[in-house]
């Protein structure tokens, strides 16, 4: 059975930074992408960032570009999201994802196959 477990979140002020950490069992996902979104009260979940896998590209949202990194511990079967200068506007359930399907990187809910329960970030003013 595939588990992904988000640890993390919590609360920071603005111009803060927080460290998210993803681990996966069941599987390895060395091949695959694996990714964060985010989904704030009342809106749809959306993408954040997104490795490809075997080392590969990296992707981010435009609203977090130049301040959140994502990264990977392939042996650890793990994925991290640095999230740095933190805004109000940040704040969000955040949750890690993991495409079956290797060697692509899509930005779509519907392309990733297993997800985490969800870590919450806020961000105070």
């Amino acid at each position: 059975q595939v588990q992904l477990v988000e640890s993390g979140g919590g609360l920071v002020q603005a111009g803060g930074s927080l460290r998210l950490s993803c681990a996966a069992s069941g599987r390895t996902f060395s091949s695959s992408a694996m990714g964060w979104f985010r989904q704030a009260p009342g809106k749809e979940r959306e993408f954040v960032a997104g490795e490809r896998g075997s080392g590969g590209s990296t992707y981010y949202s435009d609203s977090v570009k130049g301040r959140f990194t994502i990264s990977r511990d392939y042996a650890k079967n793990t994925v991290y999201l640095q999230m740095n200068s933190l805004k109000p506007e940040d704040t969000a359930v955040y949750y890690c994802a993991a495409d079956g399907v290797p060697g692509r990187l899509r930005t779509g809910i519907w392309a990733y196959d297993y997800w985490g329960q969800g870590t919450q970030v806020t961000v105070s003013s």
